[in-house]
């Protein structure tokens, strides 16, 4: 009963939803596919409140909760695109049409297999650890560059500037580990649960999911039998269907949800790595120049990492580790005139 219940209770808020989307989405196709889907959920929820029914429960009028009128809110005031995070963790399907391009059924054949419908929403590459670890090893970088810098511009010690950097290495890779963790397991329960949910949405009521997804396919310029062609014939097959499903309506590809335990190693070690760079020469005892040695050795890395981040961009990589340089100084420099003020006036 309880799962009846609940099951309305999605479909009637999912309509709710689409109804407002439709109003305040200025694309008349995305507007037209809302109300598709507004009238899809309606159809479902029907079916849930035909259980109900047998079971000998009644139901009173859908109310929307505090949440949903507050994502309503955000749809009327910033437009539905600027609110695709929030859309998506509510489960509104149809996202995926703001990501791409109108299908041209001219110039491209009709996509009829999974790795064609869905290819498209995966990352560009295979890159997405490369550039997580780069952006950590930056992180770190930075981080700990300032915190010597500006420690080195409070004291000459050689001791208290490693002590404070080794400390600063360390709390800064934990909290990197820890923060990336307990995101990366947020995100990935709310995505297992939206494909479950979707998963049990496809045995139900399999007609109404091939509908909605020619919907989102109509909304790309495909044709209406043509996309309804197209959805039955993936929805035809569970897995297929699911996985298509999945990519299509959630905007999500199953099997990039990412691991948190690997997310948070990765993060932890590339902060490491980056952190380390400007502690080498204290970490080796050296004792003449270890402040010039250290800012070479920061300016150089992160010259190299701003060209590496260049490549994901596409911009030149040249201009992207100079920029890189130059926003580091800049921390740095400051870092260090705010330390040597502080210094100045512990001393006095």
């Amino acid at each position: 009963m309880t799962d009846f219940l609940q099951g309305w209770r999605e479909e009637q808020r999912s309509a709710y939803l689409y109804s407002a989307l439709s109003k305040c989405e200025p694309d008349p196709a995305l507007a037209q596919m809302f109300e598709g889907l507004e009238a899809a959920a309606m159809q479902q929820a029907q079916v849930w409140e035909a259980k109900l029914a047998e079971a000998g429960h009644a139901i009173a009028a859908y109310r929307p909760d505090m949440h949903t009128r507050m994502i309503v809110w955000l749809a009327h005031g910033l437009g539905p695109r600027r609110i695709r995070p929030v859309l998506a963790a509510s489960k509104v399907r149809g996202l995926s049409a703001y990501g791409a391009k109108r299908m041209d059924l001219v110039s491209h054949a009709m996509p009829t297999q999974v790795n064609e419908v869905g290819g498209r929403h995966k990352l560009a590459g295979n890159n997405g650890g490369l550039r997580a670890a780069v952006f950590g090893v930056n992180d770190g970088l930075v981080s700990i560059a300032c915190l010597v810098l500006g420690v080195a511009g409070a004291s000459s010690s050689a001791s208290v500037i490693l002590l404070s950097g080794v400390a600063g290495l360390l709390a800064g890779a934990f909290s990197m580990a820890a923060g990336e963790y307990v995101s990366m397991r947020s995100q990935r329960e709310l995505f297992e649960h939206q494909i479950a949910l979707e998963r049990e949405e496809l045995a139900l009521y399999p007609a109404q999911e091939a509908a909605e997804l020619a919907l989102i396919y109509q909304a790309r310029g495909l044709e209406r039998t043509e996309a309804q062609q197209l959805a039955n014939r993936l929805v035809a097959d569970p897995e297929l269907g699911l996985d298509v499903l999945t990519r299509e309506e959630l905007g999500l590809n199953p099997d990039e949800l990412g691991s948190p335990w690997a997310a948070a190693i990765s993060s932890f070690v590339s902060f490491l790595v980056g952190g380390t760079i400007p502690l080498l020469p204290w970490l080796l005892h050296l004792s003449t120049h270890t402040l010039e040695l250290a800012l070479g050795l920061t300016g150089a890395a992160l010259f190299i990492v701003g060209a590496t981040l260049a490549l994901f961009s596409g911009r030149n990589m040249l201009y992207g580790g100079a920029r890189m340089l130059l926003i580091g100084a800049a921390a740095g420099g400051l870092t260090y005139w705010i330390g040597s003020l502080l210094g100045t006036g512990l001393l006095a």
